[in-house]
């Protein structure tokens, strides 16, 4: 009995330990299958940070590679020698080098390339009222008597200076001194005359003929008005506007070659057509202004801001202009580019007007003196 109880202890032993090692098994599978999951997170891990590392390992190299580029340009870049940037030359606020007589501007302007109209026309005003201070003694400067000699000196006065007209037309009026006279005169005796103004055969033959008409469409007395004048042969508006504003104080713009240059230097239009000039010059200004304005643009042209060499640094409105600098802007320097009475020499006229002798001008020697 004993035995059979030993026995029976062992077989329930034997039953008992492949259920123990079924639930060791069962036990251990999730313990493995989590040991697997956390190696293949682990690797996925180690494989992402590895593309990591290497991604940046490439940016790096592009980049050095970048940078290499750069440095290369930059080097290549030094070797070809850049343009020198254009200086920019500021006015100064008052005319550093300033004329006897003037008042330099107040301050400085900086006209903007989108400047107003209304900012526009201060500026040219302003411009003018300056001027009119640095030469209130501005005139024709074609020596007459009357009206029929300044249309005459007038017509001469193309492609030359007034100075040569004047030399000139002494001699003429004394021996012609009518439109009647000139009308009859003899085209050889006129052209001799007249050779030292230069297209002397073109000029005497606008003389003549001007006089001819005047004797016999006006009565040998010229006109006063701007749709006559400019029937006569050799008159355009320039000359008619000179006899007009000059002879019979009606105002009127002379757009010469000073004036031309002068109005687009200062930015007051871009036109290069004088009668278009004349219209956009003569919306800046009252109409009793435009005579004036004709004298002392163009004296400035003649004396001061010249077509090669402009005196800025001698400029009594060079705050106001946008192109200083264009010239010589030390003023020592510009003040040996002045001419006529503002650097001491003599005028055009053999005749002026006593304002001009005192203050400071003198009289142009007649032709062969000096």
């Amino acid at each position: 009995m004993r035995k059979t109880a030993s026995a029976e202890k062992a077989a329930s032993a034997e039953r008992a330990a492949p259920a123990k090692k079924a639930g060791s098994t069962r036990k251990a599978a999730p313990a493995k299958k989590a040991a697997s999951a956390k190696k293949a997170a682990s690797a996925k891990k180690a494989a992402s940070a590895k593309k990591a590392a290497s991604t940046k390992k490439a940016a790096s190299k592009t980049s050095a590679a970048a940078g290499k580029a750069a440095k290369g340009a930059s080097k290549s870049a030094a070797v070809r020698k850049a343009p020198a940037a254009k200086k920019v030359v500021v006015a100064p606020k008052k005319a550093t080098a300033r004329l006897k007589g003037t008042a330099p501007a107040k301050a400085v302007v900086h006209p903007p390339g989108d400047e107003s109209p209304t900012a526009l026309v201060r500026r040219a005003r302003r411009i003018n009222r300056e001027l009119a201070e640095v030469f209130p003694y501005a005139h024709p400067e074609l020596d007459f008597a009357n009206p029929f000699q300044l249309v005459v000196a007038t017509v001469l006065s193309a492609q030359t200076t007034d100075l040569r007209v004047n030399q000139t037309t002494p001699s003429l009026f004394a021996k012609y001194p009518t439109p009647e006279d000139l009308a009859a005169a003899n085209p050889e005796e006129v052209e001799e005359i007249l050779r030292p103004c230069g297209f002397f055969r073109a000029k005497t033959k606008s003389v003549i003929g001007l006089s001819k008409a005047l004797v016999e469409d006006f009565g040998g007395e010229v006109p006063g008005r701007l749709e006559d004048l400019v029937k006569l042969p050799g008159v355009g508006r320039k000359t008619a506007f000179v006899v007009l504003g000059n002879a019979f104080g009606r105002p009127g713009i002379t757009v010469d070659t000073h004036f031309q240059r002068l109005v687009r230097r200062w930015q007051w239009t871009g036109e290069t057509d004088p009668d278009k000039i004349e219209a956009a010059v003569g919306a800046l200004f009252p109409k009793s202004d435009w005579t004036d304005l004709s004298h002392h643009v163009i004296w400035h042209g003649r004396r001061i801001c010249h077509a090669r060499k402009p005196a800025c640094g001698a400029c009594p409105i060079a705050p106001l202009c946008p192109a200083y600098g264009e010239g010589e802007t030390d003023p020592e320097k510009a003040k040996k580019l002045l001419k006529y009475e503002k650097g001491g020499f003599p005028g055009q006229r053999l005749n002026p007007p006593q304002a001009y002798l005192d203050a400071g001008g003198k009289p142009a020697p007649p032709l062969g003196a000096g």
